[in-house]
């Protein structure tokens, strides 16, 4: 299905039906994720901040460090 045959089907409603289609169409465009939140991939910019823990704790000693926290 492409947009332009639902333009089309748009065009063969009727008047009165228009004010609940704008309305239909605004609400899913404010659920519809975003193009470029899509596409962001993930971010590693926090790795490496407990660097300085490294001597005082070991992966597991900080999972059940965080779970104290939570």
């Amino acid at each position: 299905m492409n947009k332009e045959y639902i333009v089309k089907c748009i065009k063969e409603l009727p008047n009165e039906v228009a004010n609940d289609l704008l309305y239909y169409i605004k609400y899913l465009r404010s659920i519809s994720p975003k193009k470029e939140e899509n596409n962001k991939g993930f971010s590693f910019d926090w790795e490496g901040s407990l660097s300085e823990l490294a001597d005082q704790y070991t992966s597991m000693g900080l999972q059940h460090k965080a779970m104290e926290w939570r």
